[in-house]
């Protein structure tokens, strides 16, 4: 990678009569470009057909929705101006911004949402994100500025829904253009515009000049670079060849905490690490069993050990900072209790097992060998396995029924990008929700637990899901169809001349207010 001007001073204006022209119109100045460092390649920049968090990310460069959440994943107003929900939870009519443009010139308006909701709702179209999105049965435009959706049945997350990142407003004109290309070929109305997407090294954008707040974005370019090697990511932001990096491994943070170039910084987030137990076999189907295996790991331990510290004991099923998360435990760390439920379940000298994890780098490594250090103590012995991607999909997430299912223990993780506890609790607990529709890799199905997340979906009521929404999680803490782990921190590093970008709680990224220090200040 070259170092961008602003790593070599003021420009040096020295093509032909240029040098004469630098000089008589005063010191010239670099362009203001920040590098940002990633843990992985990109996948797409089509968020509508995006299941991973970092893709999604990314494409906030040119991307913006009708709400978003801040960086405590509070919902707020971003391409609408308000909006206004019908009695019967089913039409919710929004109010759009007026005076935004997208890259290509196309105005913004609601004929723009309903184009882009028209697409994600259209099965044929096979976009990943469908499922968050398949309960409105038509959009309609009313003005330029008024759309009115209407919902097929009751879904009181919907907002929310309109927030998560994969939730973008796409130019209509862009979309007719590059039909499916659109995926590398992204127009929005977001603060800067695409430039160039050079697989696996780099994607840039520019300034968007027509951007609709005033005074941004502050930077002149902005460059995405996957660095897959932890060391290299690492050594990067050491070097001042990289102005931010994410993810920062645990392992490196005592480094470029010591480095006077860089500020490493910990923030909470959502991301909760979990064993989930496969109800539908023993002796995982005994709750018994698996409230043993709560109690026989030390979680205050494994934070430190796999995590170097930053990570905390999950507190509940869904992690503070998620609208209507309760606070439950930690459940306490106690071998004696453990090895008493054991022999109460009939298992005096524990089992044998399997424990998969859902990924394969050096902290997951640490989780699983630590959990199965844990349960030997208890006389549960446990062969691990940390699966590739592909390996995860086949043997987990692709399984067709129940009964098939060869995973017993399996350590993931999960974030609820909406900011709302439907989508930390549904995809993953609802007995709806059972490999290959969703993730509930648990297997675990209760019947009150569905009827508080069915009823939770169609209240309007705040109060009232608040109401449901700690029903099901005191219900899912007792049954332990997990062991509940850590919630882990967010480590990211920026170097000291950056600021206006951090990590958000659920891993994505907020960079509208961007700026960098030049060498001249």
């Amino acid at each position: 990678m070259q170092a961008s001007l602003s790593r070599r001073g003021a420009a040096r204006l020295i093509a032909g009569g240029l040098l004469m022209a630098a000089f008589a119109a005063g010191p010239a100045f670099a362009a203001k470009d920040a590098v940002m460092a990633v843990a992985s390649t990109f996948t797409t920049l089509d968020p509508y057909d995006s299941n991973d968090t970092l893709s999604q990310a990314v494409s906030k460069s040119f991307y913006q929705g009708l709400f978003g959440l801040d960086k405590d994943m509070k919902l707020v107003n971003v391409l609408a101006d308000s909006y206004d929900v019908s009695k019967d939870g089913l039409v919710y009519t929004i109010k759009v911004r007026k005076g935004v443009k997208f890259h290509d010139g196309t105005s913004f308006d609601a004929t723009a949402v309903k184009a882009n909701l028209d697409r994600v709702t259209d099965p044929a179209n096979k976009l990943k994100r469908y499922t968050l999105f398949n309960r409105v049965a038509r959009t309609d435009v009313v003005d330029p500025t008024t759309v009115k959706i209407t919902l097929k049945e009751p879904f009181s997350p919907f907002i929310n829904v309109l927030a998560h990142p994969s939730a973008v407003m796409i130019s209509p004109t862009a979309l007719k253009k590059y039909g499916k290309d659109i995926a590398f070929h992204p127009v929005g109305t977001g603060p800067f515009e695409f430039v160039e997407w050079k697989q696996p090294d780099h994607l840039r954008g520019k300034k968007f000049a027509g951007y609709w707040k005033s005074g941004l974005p502050k930077i002149d370019t902005i460059t995405w670079k996957p660095v897959v090697d932890n060391n290299s990511r690492s050594a990067i932001m050491q070097t001042g060849e990289a102005d931010f990096a994410f993810s920062i491994p645990f392992e490196q943070a005592a480094v470029l905490k010591a480095s006077p170039k860089v500020d490493l910084i910990a923030a909470p987030s959502i991301i909760q690490r979990y064993l989930s137990l496969n109800t539908q076999v023993k002796p995982f189907n005994d709750p018994k069993v698996r409230q043993a295996i709560n109690y026989a790991i030390n979680k205050q331990a494994l934070a430190k050990v796999a995590f170097a510290g930053y990570a905390v004991p999950a507190e509940g099923v869904v992690p503070p900072g998620v609208d209507f998360a309760e606070k439950l435990g930690p459940w306490p760390y106690d071998p004696a209790k453990a090895r008493a439920l054991l022999k109460e379940a009939g298992y005096p000298n524990g089992f044998e097992t399997t424990l998969w994890s859902a990924y394969n780098h050096t902290t997951a490594q640490k989780v699983i060998q630590f959990v199965q250090q844990q349960l030997q103590q208890v006389g549960i012995k446990a062969s691990v396995q940390a699966l590739e991607a592909g390996q995860r999909v086949e043997k987990v997430e692709s399984v067709p029924r129940p009964e098939d299912a060869g995973v017993r223990m399996y350590y993931v993780g999960w974030s609820s990008s909406t900011g709302e506890s439907d989508w930390a609790l549904r995809p993953l607990l609802a007995s709806e929700s059972m490999p290959p529709k969703l993730l509930n890799t648990a297997y675990y199905k209760n019947d009150q637990v569905d009827a508080d997340i069915a009823g939770a979906l169609r209240t309007t009521d705040r109060n009232e899901k608040a109401r449901l929404y700690k029903d099901a999680q005191q219900r899912i803490w007792a049954d332990a169809p997990w062991a509940f782990l850590v919630t882990e921190q967010v480590l990211y590093a920026r170097s000291k001349r950056l600021s206006g970008a951090y990590v958000m709680p659920d891993g994505s990224f907020e960079f509208e207010n961007i700026d960098i220090k030049s060498s001249s200040q």
